[in-house]
């Protein structure tokens, strides 16, 4: 799929799975802006997405701040004009037990989140492609599947969905279209090292995979880059998964392993 002329706006779109969305739509001849709260990673992501040929272009932001968030997009619409598609994809997630988790522990998950998502979604509205622009939240199967040690993810990422479902009838009126995806078990990414930090780990998490691999950034670029495609002009306020059936057989993993130590 070609997204020449598109502009491209990525909300964590430095490292991981973000920074995969950022690089196929950079590749396909978008116009990428990303943000992040990290200004040496905002600069290694643009460098790498300039080197794949793109017009590319970033700033440090923390979506915990409104205020920056609304400066971080007004640069981009800026630099490269109204955005067509954007990404929201800035979150965060540690393992505790919901009996141990502080006030401000379980409130900066929600701040990073949902409350991050919020203030996306919020700054880019003025500046989004009426009729035309696809939003893409990315997501979690906490949203869906209930997880021992996950209680401040699984109540952010749930609200994250029912914002995406809100927007999508709030928002289809002007002709934007939003949707969620769920990416499950990805290598090489902070979430998987985090919950699957050795190799008896992982491989009981992909025993209970059905397709028996982890995925790549490259499947859920892909995803985004189908719904915010002409062919998937009639979708929104969906939430789909991209985890190789992964949320159809939830087993334990490390987070029950440290609820039973």
């Amino acid at each position: 799929m070609s997204f020449a002329g598109k502009t491209v706006c990525v909300s964590g779109g430095t490292s991981g799975i973000n920074l995969g969305i950022a690089r196929h739509f950079a590749s396909q001849g978008a116009r990428v802006f990303v943000f992040s709260r990290s200004a040496d990673k905002v600069d290694a992501a643009v460098a790498a997405l300039q080197s794949l040929g793109a017009e590319a272009a970033g700033t440090a932001a923390d979506v915990r701040d409104a205020t920056a968030i609304e400066a971080a997009i007004a640069a981009c619409v800026d630099r490269f004009g109204p955005i067509d598609i954007l990404v929201s994809g800035a979150a965060g997630n540690f393992v505790a037990r919901a009996a141990d988790i502080s006030s401000n522990g379980f409130r900066a998950v929600l701040e990073i989140d949902l409350l991050g998502t919020h203030h996306v979604m919020r700054a880019a509205w003025p500046h989004l492609r009426k009729p035309g622009a696809s939003v893409i939240n990315i997501s979690a199967g906490q949203a869906s599947v209930a997880m021992i040690g996950q209680a401040h993810v699984c109540a952010a990422k749930a609200g994250v969905d029912m914002l995406t479902r809100t927007l999508a009838l709030e928002w289809g009126p002007s002709g934007v279209r939003v949707n969620s995806v769920l990416p499950g078990p990805i290598g090489d990414t902070e979430g998987v090292k985090r919950l699957m930090p050795d190799e008896a780990s992982l491989q009981k998490k992909l025993a209970s995979v059905p397709l028996r691999r982890m995925g790549t950034t490259q499947d859920v670029a892909a995803l985004c880059a189908f719904l915010c495609s002409d062919a998937a002009s009639y979708i929104t306020g969906t939430v789909i998964p991209v985890d190789g059936g992964a949320i159809l057989n939830p087993m334990p993993t490390r987070m029950e392993e440290f609820m039973n130590a």
